[in-house]
């Protein structure tokens, strides 16, 4: 009996002390991502935009940890046809962590000459778009937004025309910079969207 007991006590010690064993193994950066502290906001989105729909504020942090596609769009361009493309883009690898962001721009062509309300109803009617759109602004020249500045001076290159493209990953780094001839689909964009998924 006085055997069993000691035996007893022995095993309940072991276990008392596997504990904080576990939980310091929890904390460490080989531990499963849901044991880990969420991933802090990298200083490339710190930014607040409106939202187009309803000129909501939205912090950008929100998308911390996500690979981010930012693009310039426009409603009469001829490239335009191109948000059939990203929402299909946005739809097969949303759920692996993309987002596509889209930044309405008269810049080009004063090829968005529309308000919110028009462009809103013309991505969704059109092309059925669900990924984020925000307020229409400038994306090139020193009226630029804080976040095309930004995109330009970390690839040295700003947007030439509507529906340029640029490539985040999940650890805030600019990985890539598409001029827009290269459609959602060019394998070139698809490949490095996958590659960034998998990091």
């Amino acid at each position: 009996m006085i055997k069993t007991t000691a035996l007893l006590i022995a095993a309940l010690a072991a276990a008392s002390a596997a504990l904080p064993a576990a939980a310091q193994a929890a904390s460490t950066p080989g531990a499963p991502a849901a044991a880990r502290m969420p991933m802090s906001c990298p200083a490339i989105l710190k930014q607040n935009f409106k939202r187009l729909q309803d000129d909501a504020p939205q912090d950008l942090c929100q998308y911390a940890g996500k690979v981010v596609l930012v693009v310039n769009t426009a409603s009469y361009c001829g490239f335009t046809k191109q948000y059939e493309g990203l929402e299909k883009l946005y739809a097969k690898y949303g759920g692996r962590g993309l987002v596509v962001l889209g930044f309405p721009s008269n810049d080009f062509g004063k090829q968005e000459p529309g308000n919110a309300k028009e462009i809103a109803d013309f991505c969704f009617n059109t092309y059925g778009v669900k990924f984020p759109m925000f307020a229409k602004s400038a994306v090139t020249g020193p009226e630029a937004n804080p976040l095309h500045a930004s995109l330009t001076k970390a690839t040295g290159q700003a947007p030439k025309w509507n529906f340029t493209k640029y490539l985040i990953g999940r650890d805030g780094k600019v990985l890539e910079h598409f001029p827009s001839k290269v459609t959602p689909e060019d394998p070139a964009l698809v490949g490095k969207i996958e590659q960034a998924l998998a990091m």
